[in-house]
């Protein structure tokens, strides 16, 4: 028995690493893609691998349970493929007992998913946009991102290419109102420069050949078009990287952080819902190693196929159907009659009910 068990739990742990390394990489990926391009521009390669590290805790949250039902999908269709459950089962040998061992694993496992969710992963989140912070303060520049729309002080800032260190080119940028939600100005241009005062910390724009659209009544549709050969403006971009820090999102909070608001805002009868949902998410997040396991192992079994693709693709089914179905309650927490931080829970005691329904026949059987 002790034999069996070795063997069977080696396997795992060893298909499990392989798994880990490759999700790993492939969910850092488009990190990896960025922060090369961070690099390209300047910054320290010391803090890019810092935010490499921070990011870890996030990227491992969703890489453990994957590669555990794909551990558990490759491994037991291979063993139920070459009829090696079948022998084992003729042997006296029950599956309880062949995966006694990964279960132990798989619970360990869940509970360093739980410290992740709960504590370390949004610390480390929280270090990493103060990491971002501080690059934004030291090094402005890096923040004019081509293809990608910078907000700073209610102007929306687009640019299509960077030549060079300061100069920039088709540029579109709006000017919003104070609360962000009418158009004040359109403004766009073929080419332009950027200077930068880190003393002050006021980032400068100069626009060459740009057309203006002044919104006077948007309701109306009333507009005024000019056209510029400079136009110039500023962006105390100091200021509003330090007032991000006002405000403590929730997504950077830990537990005692959470439940310390809730129990403050429950006092002062504001709506708890959002912080509700978020805690049970990461909560039934962490715990869905234990689900994979319990409806990954039958399945394996029954399918009884070597071929790895028909494990890749039951896992991906699984996982995606079990965390789209806990993520998408996001979007009703501005419906708390509806209570989704109750709701999201019904994935997880589905995943965990079919799972032990269907070990039960198998050992049955």
């Amino acid at each position: 028995m002790k034999t069996l068990n070795i063997y069977v739990t080696k396997s795992f742990v060893v298909t499990f690493l392989m798994a880990m390394s490759l999700l790993t990489f492939g969910l850092l990926g488009a990190h990896l893609v960025k922060i090369f391009e961070y690099i390209s521009k300047g910054i320290p390669i010391s803090a890019t691998g810092a935010f490499i590290l921070y990011t870890l805790p996030v990227i491992f949250t969703m890489a453990i349970p994957w590669a555990v039902l794909v551990s558990i999908m490759l491994v037991f269709g291979r063993l139920s493929a070459d009829s090696e459950i079948t022998a084992m089962r003729a042997c006296g040998v029950s599956i309880l007992q062949i995966i006694a061992p990964i279960l132990i694993i798989t619970m360990m496992l869940t509970g360093f998913c739980l410290f992740l969710q709960v504590d370390a992963g949004p610390r480390l989140l929280g270090e990493a946009r103060s990491l971002v912070k501080e690059i934004g303060l030291n090094q402005p520049l890096a923040l004019l991102d081509p293809g990608r729309p910078i907000e700073f002080e209610g102007t929306y800032i687009y640019i299509d290419d960077r030549v060079g260190e300061n100069e920039i080119r088709d540029i579109q940028i709006y000017r919003m109102d104070k609360e962000r939600k009418k158009v004040l100005q359109d403004i766009t241009a073929t080419k332009g420069k950027v200077e930068v005062d880190q003393l002050k910390q006021i980032l400068t724009i100069h626009l060459y050949n740009c057309t203006i659209i002044a919104n006077v009544d948007n309701e109306a549709g009333q507009q005024t078009r000019t056209f510029s050969k400079e136009f110039m403006f500023s962006i105390n971009y100091g200021k509003e990287l330090n007032e991000a820090d006002i405000g403590k999102r929730i997504k950077y909070m830990n537990f005692k952080e959470i439940f310390a608001h809730i129990r403050l805002n429950s006092k002062r009868h504001i709506n708890t819902t959002p912080l509700e949902v978020e805690l049970n998410q990461r909560i039934a997040l962490a715990l869905s190693p234990i689900a994979f396991v319990l409806l990954g192992l039958p399945m394996a079994i029954r399918t009884s196929r070597r071929e790895t693709s028909i494990g890749l693709f039951l896992s991906v089914i699984l996982m995606g159907v079990y965390f789209l179905s806990i993520i998408i309650n996001d979007s009703l927490t501005n419906y708390p009659k509806l209570y989704p931080q109750y709701m999201l829970w019904l994935p997880v005691v589905a995943y965990h009910i079919a799972g032990l329904v269907m070990i039960r026949r198998i050992v049955k059987h």
